[in-house]
């Protein structure tokens, strides 16, 4: 899972990702309390590359995490919206 670009962002960013086999694959957003405020993939998917935009338009400025799960696979990482 690659970090988010741009960030900081106002109010879209793109989610890259890859898996190397077919899978489950889920993608949520967090705020800072852990509180799940999306979820943007949350589906089978075959192996490849995959890119998700994410609209936070509707949130507040601030500190989100994004979360990828697939397999035994999971990472999170962290991103900054500015309004």
């Amino acid at each position: 899972m690659s970090q988010n670009y741009p960030n900081p962002f106002n109010p879209t960013t793109n989610l890259e990702f890859g898996i190397s086999k077919l899978g489950f694959v889920s993608l949520k957003i967090f705020n800072s309390l852990g509180r799940e405020v999306k979820t943007l993939v949350n589906e089978f998917k075959p192996a490849g590359n995959y890119s998700v935009e994410f609209d936070g338009s509707k949130l507040s400025s601030g500190i989100y995490f994004y979360k990828l799960s697939s397999g035994g696979f999971t990472d999170t990482k962290r991103m900054i919206l500015i309004k």
